[in-house]
């Protein structure tokens, strides 16, 4: 895959996007950056409290995001996670840097599986509460946009390596 681009590792909560966007970064020997990092304290509290973020939350998150893809998307390349639930969120990431350098790596699964490995984990501010509004709230990638979906069975190196190869097979 070309080294310039940046791999937006996206779904719903509980999908396996941090430790699936660690894997891949490390594959392709890019940087990585926690998507969640990038929001404001007041969006962790609202999610912590239960409470679904809105667009408007979004925003300012969506641009710190997109300015890490601005940045690394001259050159070098990475991998960002990012649940990016809506193609206008995609839009907007994309918007944020050359065209072609922003493909997307869906990862998806059966809500139960999903529920199940949200409430294993521990010291995460999305409570499993607020998966019902992620999948309310998802649109998955449409034919137009650049990338591919990865079912979430498995391992992490499992679902890392089928999102190697579909991104190979579609992006080069």
């Amino acid at each position: 895959m070309a080294a310039e681009r940046v791999v937006v590792v996206m779904g719903v909560a509980g999908t396996g996007k941090t430790t699936v966007g660690r894997l891949l970064a490390e594959a392709l020997g890019v940087p990585y950056a926690e998507g969640d990092a990038f929001h404001p304290a007041t969006n962790v509290a609202k999610m912590s409290a239960g409470i679904p973020l809105d667009d408007a939350d979004r925003m300012p998150w969506l641009d710190a995001v997109g300015a890490w893809i601005r940045a690394r998307g001259g050159g070098g390349g990475g991998v960002v996670a990012a649940s990016c639930l809506k193609r206008a969120y995609r839009d907007r990431l994309r918007a944020a840097a050359a065209p072609g350098r922003v493909v997307f790596v869906h990862l998806t699964g059966d809500r139960a599986l999903i529920e199940e490995r949200m409430s294993a984990r521990t010291g995460h501010f999305m409570p499993v509460s607020l998966l019902d509004s992620q999948f309310e709230a998802l649109e998955p990638l449409q034919p137009d946009e650049l990338g591919v979906a990865v079912d979430v069975t498995g391992s992490p190196e499992e679902i890392s390596a089928r999102a190697l190869a579909a991104l190979r097979a579609c992006c080069g």
